[in-house]
This record gives C-alpha cells, structure tokens and sequence, in this order.
C-alpha cells in the first residue's frame, strides 16, 4: 500500500485513465509475490527443514565476511525428505558476482544414458576475489519447485574446514557424486611447482581429481569436471603436478569428484535393462579419501640430475680413451722390444721368427712392428732359413689371395662356377667345419653385403623416427591443450616437467642409449681403420687368420642402440597403449642382429642377406602390432600365432642343421621319412652334427615351451612376451657359443671375460629395476596409478629411468663383448679354427 500510495500522490489530478489501471495491476503483483515468497535471515550451520510447493517460495539470506588473506569456503547441503517427487526441487544460490544452481533429486548420466537419481546433494560455494582487505558479502539460496504438492526438505549452510590446503599438511574429506568436493591452494613464497596427491584405502568407487584456476563456475560434476583445467581418474592414487607459471593468481582449486559408474577405472559395469525413463539405484558411493600437496624439485636438482645423466656416460668416453692409450702404450714398448733385444742374439731371435707360424709373423706386423720380408732377409744364415721358411708357408696364401682378387666383386658371381653347387654341398656337409670352409668368397663382395646392413638400417630409422616424432608431439599437445592426463600412462609421483614435456625424467634417461651407441660405432671404425691399414699393407694376420672381420652388421647394432634411444625417449613423452610399439621395435632389432653377428662370426659366407633379416624383423614387428591390438584374451589369435612360432622354429632348425643344403618343395616330407628311416630305424645311427644338433634341440624346447605358455597363460602384454621370446634365444645361442669356444680350445681373452661378467651383473641389476613395473600400459590410465611410486635416485630418477641407465650400459657392454670374444683368435690360422 505505501508504493501505491507515493505513486498516486505524484499523479496528476484527473489523470485517472490506463495510468491508473497500470499501478494498480503492479500493486497486485507486488502483494501477490509476498504472500507466495518468504524470505529468512539464516545462520550457518543451522539445519532448516520445510516444505516447498508452486504456490511458495522460500529464500535464505545469508551474510559473512570476506577476507582477502583467508578464503573460507562455504558449502550448501540439501536433503530431499519426500519420496517420489513429481517435480524437482531448484535451488538457486545468489552471490555478488556468481550464481549455483542444481536441483534435488539430482540425475546424472552413465553409460548408454543410464540415469542415477540422488536425493542428497551438497555443492561448494565459488569464491569471487575480494577488492579490499575485508567486507561483508550477502547471498540469497532460492528454494522452489513447480509441483503443487508440498515436498519437504532440509537445508544447511556451513563452513568448510580447510578450505585452503597447507603444503606438506593431509586433510582427509568424504566425496560422493552428488556431494562433490574442492578446496583450494595458493602458492607460498619461494615454490614455483607442488604436487597434489590424492589417496584412499579403497579402490572402488572411482573417482577423478582436477586442478582448475581460481575462476567461477567451478565444474565439479562427473558429467562437466572434464571441461577446463587438468584431471586425472584414479581409483587408490592420484597425482598431478601443477607449476605457478599455469595459474595467474598464484592460486588453484583442487576439485574431487567420484564418478557414477567405474567402468572408466576398471571396474565392473552392471546390466541394466535400458528402458526409457528408468532411473537405476546408485547404490553407496562414497569414499574417503586424503589430499596433500607437497613443493616439486627446484632447478637445482634438474641440473644435478642433467649433470650426472652426463656425466655418467661421458665416463665411458674417457675410460675408452683412457684404454686407447695404454694399449698404444703397450703396443710402442712392444714395437720397441722387437727393435732392441736386450737379452736374445740375433741367431735366437730369427729361429724364433723362423718357427712362427705366418699368421704369428702377421700379428706382429698388426701390432706395429717395422719388420718386414726385406728387412729379415739380410745377410746371416738364420735369416735365410726365416726367409725361405716363411715364402714357403705365404706362397699358398698369397696364391689364394690372388686368386679371390680375380673375382668380380659381385656376390653371385661366385655362383657362376659351373661346380658350385657340388662344391657347396661337399663343403658345408663336412663333418667337421673350419672357418675356412665358409670364408672361400671375396672379402670385397661380403664386406659390400654386410655394409648393407647399415645403410638400410639407417633408412628404416629416419622414414620410421620422423612419423614417430611427428606423432608424440601431437599428443603432448593434446595433452597440454585438453588437460586429460589420461592419456599418457606417467609414473605421476615422479614426473618432472620441463616446458611443454610432461615427464622430462623419463626422456633424459634415455641418453645412454644415444652416447653408448655412438661410442660403439667410433670403436668399431677405430678398429675398421687399423684392419684396412693391415690390409693395405698385405698383413698375413689379416689376410689369413682370425675370424674374417666383418663391420658391417657392428655398424648396424651401434645405429639400432642409438635409435633404441630416440625412439623410447619418443615414447616416454606420452607413453600408452597406442605407441608403446615405439618402445620395442629396434629392441627386435638389436636382438635380431646380435644373434645374426654371432652366426657370422664363424659363417660369413652363408649368413643371411640384409633384406631378408629386415624382411624377418619386419614380420616380428608386424605380429607385435597385431598382438598388441588383437591378442588381449584371443584365443584364435594365439592359437595362429603359436602354430606359426613352431613352424617358423623348425624351418629355421633345419636351415641351420643343414647349412642351407636343403630344399623346400613338395618332396621334403617324403625325404624326411626316408632320412628317419635309414638313420635312425635302420642303422641306429646318431646325428652327423653333434654340436648343432644339441643346440637346436635346446633351442626347439625353449621355443616350444615359450609358445604353449603363450597359448595357455595369453599374456596381456604381447609385446614384451615377443621380446622375451627374442632375448631368450639370443641367450641360449650366446651361452652355446661360449661353451663350444671353451670346448674347442679357444680361450678369452682378460678384456672379453670382465665384459662378459661385468655386463652379466649389470643386465641382473637391470632386470631387478625393470620389473617394479611403475605403469603399465595393458590396464585403465587409474589403474596404471596404482603402480606410482616415488623418485628414488636424486628426487629426480625414478625405478625406470635406473633401468634405461643400466640397460644402455648393458647392451654396451653386450656388444663390445661380441667385438672382443674371438680376439684370441687373431693369431690362429682360418683352417685351425672350428665352426659351430
């Protein structure tokens, strides 16, 4: 009455027309909307139970001070008390520069629209930023609904304590997904990065946690939580590391929200029948859980940790210079002695070079000696007998050595001979082989052969590093753009962010693998050099004796180690289901090739081609990809691939038995029964080739067994079973060789054995560290969490970035140990050494 009345005193007098009429009507509204609405000055903390229709309305006003020091969060909690509500109830809650509004039930969505219907719900208030140091902030919470039957309520407003998180301090809270949960975090002085971790005892229900800016609205819901800022599912743990240069204000909300269903985690997804309109029970889920925030490395420790990345494998540098120079060293004193004999007269000293053998002669020569066929030719008798003694045993050499330089230095001109192929099968069926046998082509032609090696290993790195490299960066930008964590499967708790890279850690690790091989390649052109001057210069050692040395496939294991490198650094910088292929393709490869330089050591002329040992990884690498994708609980899949594991182990059996002489055409089978039955059933006899035969009976059980484990067990993780499958023959044929050698006379060498047994305690330390399995690939981004675990090497190195340090070391050390295990042999004529 008193608004009409002001209004009509202002009137003029007659004007009583639409004027009128419309102050009136206004009057109505007014009078009507305070008898429907009721407005209540409420307290915090107060529980308020009421009732709600269409025809009422009811608003709580709220008032509290703000503080721009100390940010309290206030939280609005509403329980539905009326079952089966025709109508929801809305709540609207009314600050100075953000709204909030819900209802109650509240319906949020699963999989294939299922619907979850909550009758409790609790939300957490946005704090808008304060302007002066303190004030008083007023807030209305509308209750209403649209049902015009009455439906009870309760309503409460409260404090939240802790709303802002203390670093180094757990709070312990209770979320559900109606009742969603965030506090905040500001930057203390002198941390530019923490890690936010949130636990629980329980693994079920599944939750996600998120790191939004201090802006409102908050989007703390399982439907919209994804929207902006960082987010991780988690099941038992959780961690993201956040960086002040993210967050403008110095400050963050860290917002917990436990999801309606835990199919995203791992768990279970519960049948339901999909009706329209059917809201399904939720059931209890909530869980507790912890958040803490602690300050991240400083740039200190990324450069200690960057420093002895370096530093540890620079080390190998200069103890391979170091070594250089003591044998350079030992060699000088030694070319020196040869020079000045104190104690033997000139008679000694040439009956001992007279009795030499030529390749003995040559390793002199090798090591530096000026001596040459003039120079022992002089004038005494003893030198005579040198002399002749000499001619006589180098004129079968240099005549062989003439002969291989008539031939073109195409491969299959050597097949040209009309005899050839008699000659092969008399040859290579001998009972006992020498590597003389299976060194009889030109070096020129076998060295162009195994260069290939190299040269294609070399194209297949850079039309398969670019693609890769193009890929990962595409997902660090995802990643970076979308803030779905998700997607890269991290060891979160030690995870050391570096501009733009997620896990900066994990990448420098890899370094090793890129130092290591190219030391590797700078050995072996060092020892390449010092062969093709010996060479030059007609050494005798080099024409004659010693396993034929043969780069090509060193230089191919050295690229493949530093690829190894790039490529698993590729992986590391978002590491998944998707790309772990990246990962392992050039460990096939490395494999591969070791077990094909073992082979050629004593078998240079019938080892395979580079297109065909590529075309053969190839196909490994295809069924990696194929397993990976289709071999997760396939039982047809792995039935193929055993069927195929077994046939191709056979096939190569045989090719390796037989040296090659043999075909496969439509009569093997009818040969082989013939060969069982005058062998074995007639004559009792035994296998012609002991030694072969043992191994590749081991290597059939071993390869046997590894295939019906894979059929019975079918391991998730394909990909690393067809590694092992690699390692473990490469293995067995390492430890076969190493016995033969023992076994046939041989020794090694002081340099090889503490190769040997220093790589065997690192690749022991190394598969300890490799295990610990700190993610895995084969489960859900939460699951994978699960495995986390803290930095354990300077607060920067975690249990794999140890194992890429210790497996780069290793595999270095594998390979100088294939470089040196036969350099006793170096004085030992070809026809003296045996092929096994």
């Amino acid at each position: 009455m008193g608004l009409f009345a002001r209004w009509k005193s202002r009137l003029k007098p007659g004007a009583v027309g639409a004027d009128c009429v419309l102050l009136w009507l206004l009057w109505l509204s007014v009078e009507q909307q305070a008898a429907k609405g009721s407005q209540i000055n409420a307290l915090f903390g107060v529980t308020y139970n009421s009732t709600v229709n269409a025809e009422n309305e009811t608003i709580y006003a709220f008032n509290h001070t703000v503080s721009r020091n100390q940010t309290d969060g206030v939280r609005v909690w509403v329980n539905l008390q009326s079952e089966n509500p025709k109508s929801p109830v809305l709540v609207v809650v009314r600050q100075k520069q953000a709204v909030l509004s819900f209802q109650v039930p509240l319906i949020l969505r699963g999989l294939y629209q299922r619907k979850y219907q909550y009758t409790q719900v609790g939300r957490t208030l946005c704090q808008p930023p304060t302007h002066g140091m303190s004030e008083n902030q007023l807030f209305y919470v509308d209750v209403s609904t649209l049902s015009i039957f009455g439906i009870s309520y309760q309503l409460r407003v409260s404090h939240v304590e802790s709303f802002t998180l203390l670093t180094n301090t757990k709070f312990s809270f209770t979320a559900t997904p109606s009742q969603p949960q965030y506090f905040k975090y500001v930057f203390p002085d002198g941390v530019d990065t923490v890690i936010v971790k949130v636990n629980s005892q329980i693994t079920f229900p599944c939750s996600v946690m998120s790191i939004q800016d201090i802006q409102c609205p908050v989007y703390d819901l399982d439907n919209n939580v994804a929207f902006i800022g960082m987010y991780q599912t988690m099941t038992t743990t959780a961690a993201i590391t956040v960086q002040r240069k993210d967050f403008p204000s110095n400050s963050f909300y860290v917002i917990v929200v436990v999801k309606t269903e835990d199919e995203a985690c791992g768990g279970p997804l519960k049948f339901y029948p999909l009706l329209p309109d059917k809201l399904m029970d939720p059931g209890n889920r909530s869980k507790t859980l912890d958040v803490v925030v602690t300050p991240a490395i400083n740039s200190e420790v990324y450069i200690f940790g960057m420093l002895f990345c370096f530093g540890i494998f620079l080390s190998f540098y200069v103890l391979t210079v170091t070594a250089a120079c003591v044998q350079y060293k030992r060699m000088t004193q030694k070319k020196e002695g040869l020079h000045n004999p104190a104690d033997v007269s000139p008679a000694e000293t040439g009956k001992g070079l007279a009795s030499a053998s030529p390749c003995e002669y040559g390793s002199f020569a090798d090591n530096g000696s000026t001596f040459s066929s003039e120079a022992i030719t002089d004038n005494s008798v003893a030198s005579a007998e040198v002399s002749y003694g000499y001619l006589e045993r180098s004129s079968e050499c240099a005549g062989r050595s003439r002969q291989e330089s008539l031939s073109s230095v195409e491969e299959d001109d050597y097949d040209t001979l009309a005899d050839i192929d008699s000659d092969k099968n008399i040859v290579r069926t001998k009972k006992f082989l020498c590597v003389s046998d299976l060194a009889r082509k030109d070096k020129r032609v076998l060295s162009k052969k195994y260069q290939i090696y190299f040269w294609n290993i070399a194209t297949i790195a850079v039309f398969y590093a670019l693609p890769v490299i193009q890929l990962v960066i595409t997902y660090q930008t995802v990643v970076n753009v979308t803030g779905n964590q998700d997607i890269c499967y991290y060891n979160f708790l030690c995870a050391h962010p570096l501009g733009p890279i997620s896990s900066f850690n994990n990448i420098l690790s890899n370094l090793g693998y890129i130092l290591l091989g190219l030391l590797f390649l700078l050995i072996v052109l060092c020892r390449e050099i010092i062969h093709k001057r010996a060479l030059f210069r007609n050494d005798l050692a080099a024409l004659e004796c010693g396993i034929p040395k043969h780069f090509g496939l060193y230089y191919a294991m050295g690229t493949a180690l530093m690829m190894e490198g790039i490529l698993s650094a590729c992986y590391h910088v978002c590491p998944n289901y998707t790309n772990f292929q990246f990962d392992t393709s050039f460990m096939y490869m490395i494999a591969g090739l070791c077990m094909l330089k073992l082979y050629q050591k004593r078998h240079p002329d019938i080892n395979a081609s580079a297109y065909t040992a590529y075309a053969c990884l190839a196909g490994v690498i295809f069924f990696s990809v194929l397993g990976v994708v289709f071999g997760k609980g396939n039982t047809a899949f792995w039935i193929v691939f055993s069927v195929i594991h077994i046939l191709a182990t056979l096939l190569l059996s045989t090719q390796l038995y037989y040296m090659g002489r043999w075909r496969l055409d439509s009569g093997v089978l009818r040969r082989m029964v013939y060969i069982i039955y005058t062998d074995s059933i007639r004559q009792c006899s035994g296998p012609m080739y002991i030694d072969r035969m043992v191994l590749l009976v081991m290597g059939n059980i071993v390869n046997w067994s590894l295939a019906a484990y894979g059929l019975i067990e079918r391991p998730n993780d394909f990909a690393s079973y067809l590694l092992a499958i690699g390692i473990c023959n490469l293995l067995l044929y390492f430890a076969f060789y190493i016995i033969m050698k023992l076994r046939s006379g041989e020794r090694i060498k002081c340099f090889a054995l503490v190769c040997i047994l220093f790589t065997a305690v690192i690749w022991g330390f190394a598969l300890f560290f490799f295990f610990q399995g700190l993610s895995t690939w084969q489960k859900t981004p939460a699951e994978s969490r699960e495995h986390n675990r803290e930095c354990i090497l300077l607060s920067f190195f975690d249990d794999h970035d140890i194992w890429h340090f210790l497996s780069s070391i290793a595999m270095f050390g594998s390979f100088l140990v294939l470089l040196t295990m036969d350099d006793d042999l170096d004085a030992v004529q070809r026809d003296k050494i045996y092929v096994f």
